[in-house]
């Protein structure tokens, strides 16, 4: 039989599989956003929002021809805190680890340009005047404070026990308090001291070292309150000491040192509960100082009563117990560091800004955070916010690779 040949049938091919399509970001995520912490950003522009609606409705006469000059001005700050922030929130924290060294070399030089370049305004030299910005590096000091601090506190150095840790921690965090101090700035000095014991705090110090800080600071304030002066040579200029004490009896001086801790009052009482809106006149005749600064609280009290001071605070709470919450989440001991320490800020500067406000603690000139205007404690506000989105998207990353 004969054989016919022929081309041969090609044989087929399995068809190759296609590679999985992952599905393409979006620019939300592509920028971080969808990972944030949403109630702690949501606290920070509520916050910021709120801060500029009331500074346009409360200092529209403050400055002639420019009513909206205070809240322009918030604004524009508060738009580029939050870049700064979502910026941050896109950098691993633990790179700052490493540049401890140059961070806080920045940190001591950028405190020390104070007295070669500012201005003396008030008796203080705390503000350098830039072009578009003036800048008041004791408040950038803050955040880089906790950032190097937090590194150096975690240093296993071979022969160091734990008081020579602690001591050395010390001393690092006196060394810009000392010379914030000297501007003078003696609430921002205060913050730094906060911070320091904060850090030592979270690191774990012992309790025997933390008492014996608590003791020091109380015969430091003793020594500067009451022995210095009565030796006849007081530490304090005395506009900062009578500031100090004027809050323990407001009612022997109302017209000088405690002008302002009366003035207020009297606005915070005269809010009620739902405040007296465009009647609000200690803040519209100028009789409330400083109320686009360190007395905005006693503008909300008056103007928006206790619903608006509830509000704010309520606000804050929330802030803090995000940081707080963001602390434990951290997925290393680094970020919990720094994460606490800037929850201590924070509360420190409530609790002393609202409690100047309402006459329970002395006026120290330590703003409300992203209230009071600023262009220098908005932005870095704003940026330790970033430092705790930070934390909290490494944790969610470290977390979704373990799964």
């Amino acid at each position: 039989m004969a054989v016919v040949s022929g081309p041969r049938p090609r044989a087929r091919l399995a068809p190759r599989p296609r590679p999985f399509a992952e599905p393409r970001e979006s620019l939300l995520e592509r920028l971080g956003v969808l990972r944030l912490d949403f109630p702690l950003l949501a606290a920070a522009v509520g916050l910021i929002a709120f801060s500029v609606y009331t500074l346009g409705e409360t200092t529209a006469g403050d400055v002639p021809g420019n009513p909206y000059y205070y809240a322009i001005r918030q604004a524009i700050y508060g738009v580029v805190g939050i870049a700064l922030m979502l910026a941050l929130a896109r950098v691993d924290y633990s790179r700052f680890r490493e540049l401890r060294v140059g961070l806080y070399t920045a940190m001591i030089a950028s405190i020390s340009l104070v007295f070669l370049f500012a201005e003396a305004t008030r008796g203080s030299r705390r503000w350098i005047e830039l072009p578009f910005f003036t800048f008041q590096p004791s408040e950038l000091g803050k955040l880089l404070l906790i950032v190097t601090l937090a590194a150096i506190v975690l240093e296993r150095l071979p022969r160091q026990s734990e008081a020579k840790r602690t001591l050395r921690v010390l001393l690092l965090g006196a060394i810009p308090a000392g010379l914030v101090f000297l501007q003078p700035d003696l609430g921002s000095s205060l913050v730094y001291a906060v911070i320091t014991v904060a850090v030592l705090f979270v690191a774990g110090t012992s309790w025997k070292h933390l008492a014996a800080i608590g003791a020091a600071a109380a015969l430091a304030a003793a020594v500067v309150l009451w022995l210095a002066p009565a030796l006849g040579k007081p530490i304090l200029e005395p506009y900062q000491q009578d500031r100090l004490t004027a809050f323990l009896s407001p009612s022997e001086d109302p017209r000088d040192s405690s002008y302002q801790i009366n003035q207020s009052l009297i606005s915070i009482g005269a809010g009620g509960k739902t405040g007296r809106g465009d009647n609000a006149t200690q803040t519209r005749d100028g009789f409330l100082p400083e109320h686009h600064t360190d007395f905005i609280f006693a503008v909300v009290g008056e103007r928006y009563g206790f619903v608006g001071a509830a509000f704010v605070l309520s606000l804050f709470a929330l802030l803090i117990w995000r940081a707080l919450r963001i602390m434990t989440l951290s997925k290393n001991l680094y970020g919990a560091i720094i994460a606490g320490a800037i929850a201590a800020m924070l509360m420190f500067h409530v609790f002393v800004n609202v409690g100047m406000n309402v006459g329970i603690a002395p006026i120290t000139g330590i703003p409300l955070p992203l209230m009071s205007s600023g262009g220098s404690s908005v932005i870095v506000t704003f940026m330790a916010i970033g430092l705790l989105q930070s934390i909290y998207v490494q944790s969610q990353l470290a977390s979704r690779s373990r799964e």
